[in-house]
């Protein structure tokens, strides 16, 4: 623990921690591990170039790190490769984020490595709410969140 004195002079003060000891220890080993596709996204996505939205990387969602998130729209971008293709786990995982409050985007490794521009458009348009409902294709996989439908439904009901 850091000791802090708060004149410089006196009694040193102890600092106390603002998160839990060995919580960064395992997001910051996936983000050092992580794959190219992830790294490339991540180029696209941090310091808010994507539509000015706010992304983290490897985000902690319970026992769950999700590759990137939105928190402001609660929105979490998972890029697979093919060991993923039709994983049990990663439906579990998905319902978890989901009962959490937050819609989850998986896309592939390949799309974000040949169709950069494309995949960061299909964020963009599941952050604007663009993305009204759930889509499961071979490529592509949106799971919305209830509370994403509410938000939806009001932006709708604003317009009219």
């Amino acid at each position: 623990m850091a000791l802090r004195s708060s004149d410089g002079v006196g009694d040193a003060i102890p600092q106390t921690r603002s998160r839990r000891i060995g919580t960064t220890q395992r997001p910051r080993k996936l983000r050092q591990a992580g794959n190219q596709a992830e790294a490339l996204l991540w180029f696209e996505l941090k310091a808010r170039k994507l539509g000015s939205y706010r992304f983290t990387r490897q985000f902690s969602i319970g026992p769950f790190f999700a590759d990137f998130a939105c928190r402001e729209k609660w929105l979490v971008v998972e890029v697979d490769g093919h060991q993923h293709a039709g994983s049990s786990c990663d439906r579990r995982r998905d319902d978890f984020m989901r009962a959490q409050g937050y819609s989850v985007l998986r896309l592939w490794n390949h799309d974000v490595l040949k169709h950069r521009t494309s995949v960061c458009e299909t964020i963009l348009a599941a952050l604007d709410g663009r993305l009204a409902e759930n889509i499961a294709v071979s490529d592509l996989r949106f799971v919305l969140t209830p509370r994403a439908l509410d938000s939806i439904s009001s932006k709708t009901e604003l317009s009219s």
